[in-house]
């Protein structure tokens, strides 16, 4: 009876392979008679079913290269070592490492702190003490931290992930901007000092023509969270194009929250459309301060200089309460879930230019201890905001590092609403691997030890703490492997003009 039944279940096995083998020549058959005559893929139609495994290979290619072929140092937008510098700092474990470092110091943009003969002892050293942006304002903001978080609205990132931002920001005190797409619940949760961005749609703010909801706006300067408003005017993946929010994450949530139609493509005008000159910008800008009563700065690219040339000349002639308060510069380097790779690989100036020449400008004007700079893209690491600082910033924001703290892998899904470790996605099956818990603690983990690796450079340097180093302390390799103090490729300069109060 044993053997009847064993050789039952070979038979039935048998049946089995022969059917499933019968339909996978059927498929194969199938996917033939597509292939040869489909008019659209010429390798499909030359080379039918084998010609599919093209596209196969091409979508596994991204992964492969990251996990087995990419060098430690060489893949973009950030290579293995930066982020597992951020891994390492975010799960608070030891950033130290061992036999020498991988960097090539010859490297054509390469950066090298200039050590002190005598660097400060512990005793010596002071932390670094807030710096007040807005005294015009009717709240002025003492900001506790130099080191803090870009702005990423709810929308472009998951509820979970916003929520462990703001739990993150408040344990490490530092703020967090809110990013175009309005405050949510979520932002406000954990008590963190906020920025909040208008952009060109003014989500949050909008009436429902899209001008800017004065009433709301007044409504959210009395909120003991925000700090500040920064005017969105152009961010470093897509300068000159507004925001996009693809249909498949505008939800009913986020909808009401931005003010806007759900399920349809959020797509921001490429401008506010009543800033058209630095004058109206000026305008703005005192428009929204003597509302909200909280410092108000704006976000830009740097393109062309002359108009930032125009606007302090406008800020000379109107007096120094008209200056914006901060202003932040995002690099054409800098990150989205969603931008066109014309604008994303092709137009704005890099943050390695383009910050010196704004500090250069702005302290021409006599205006260094008036308006703040704000740095921002692809700084991710200690030598990166330790340079940022050598060249004049006095903030430094990031996005992307934070990101990672998340628990981002760089699967480079963030417009697909697919991603994988829930950061940038609004399923909820995805989102259930992003415990808000654990990667609030990373978040404040990550900051804490980017503003001690920064402090540990400064020092090393011979400055007592980090807002301390100047364009002296570091050399940039420039060409021929031979580096230059950035205080010669960027002098300093002295102010000509003299503001009247």
């Amino acid at each position: 009876m044993n053997n009847g039944f064993a050789m039952t279940v070979v038979q039935w096995l048998a049946y089995l392979f022969v059917f499933l083998l019968g339909l996978a020549v059927l498929a194969v058959l199938v996917l033939y008679v597509i292939d040869i005559t489909q008019k659209t893929h010429a390798v499909r139609r030359n080379y039918p079913v084998i010609g599919r495994f093209r596209y196969l290979f091409e979508h596994l290619g991204a992964f492969f290269r990251q996990y087995f072929f990419a060098m430690d140092r060489e893949e973009l937008p950030f290579n293995r070592e930066q982020r597992s510098w951020v891994y390492r700092a975010a799960k608070d474990k030891s950033d130290t490492v061992a036999f020498g470092s991988t960097k090539d110091p010859n490297r054509r943009g390469a950066v090298t702190f200039l050590n002190a003969a005598f660097p400060l002892m512990r005793k010596d050293i002071a932390e670094p003490e807030p710096l007040l942006i807005g005294p015009y304002a009717r709240q002025p903001y003492a900001a506790p931290s130099f080191f803090n978080i870009s702005g990423m609205s709810f929308g472009a990132l998951s509820r979970p992930a916003v929520r462990a931002l703001s739990r993150g920001a408040a344990q490490a005190g530092i703020w967090l901007n809110t990013g175009e797409g309005g405050i949510s619940p979520y932002h406000l949760e954990g008590g963190c000092d906020l920025v909040f961005q208008i952009g060109t749609a003014k989500y949050g703010v909008r009436t429902p023509d899209g001008k800017l909801d004065e009433k709301r706006l007044a409504e959210i300067g009395r909120m003991p969270t925000v700090k500040m408003i920064e005017v969105k005017l152009a961010q470093g993946a897509k300068p000159g194009k507004g925001g996009i929010l693809p249909a498949v994450k505008v939800t009913e949530e986020i909808a009401q929250i931005r003010g806007i139609p759900p399920h349809r493509d959020s797509i921001s005008p490429n401008r506010h459309p009543e800033i058209g000159n630095p004058a109206e910008l000026l305008d703005f800008i005192h428009t929204v301060r003597e509302i909200s009563g909280v410092p108000v700065g704006f976000k830009m690219v740097m393109g062309d200089e002359q108009w930032l040339r125009d606007l302090f000349t406008e800020v000379t002639r109107r007096g120094l309460a008209s200056a914006p308060d901060f202003i932040t510069l995002d690099g054409g380097e800098g990150g989205s879930g969603a931008a066109p790779m014309p604008l994303m690989d092709d137009v704005g100036v890099s943050i390695r230019e383009g910050l010196p020449v704004l500090v250069n400008i702005r302290d021409e004007y006599g205006l260094a201890d008036r308006v703040r700079v704000i740095a921002s893209g692809k700084l991710i690491t200690p030598g990166d905001v330790a340079w940022a600082l050598c060249a004049g910033a006095d903030f430094i924001n990031n996005a992307r590092g934070f990101m990672f703290s998340l628990g981002c892998i760089q699967a480079m899904k963030c417009n697909k609403n697919t991603c994988p470790t829930g950061v940038t996605t609004h399923d909820p099956d995805l989102q259930r691997g992003l415990v808000v818990e654990d990667k609030a603690t990373r978040v404040a983990n990550f900051a804490r030890h980017m503003i001690h690796g920064v402090g540990t450079i400064a020092h090393s340097c011979g400055v007592r703490e980090p807002r301390q180093l100047t364009r002296d302390h570091v050399r940039v390799v420039y060409s021929n492997e031979l580096s230059k103090p950035l205080s010669q490729v960027f002098p300093p300069v002295r102010p000509h003009a003299t503001q009247s109060p």
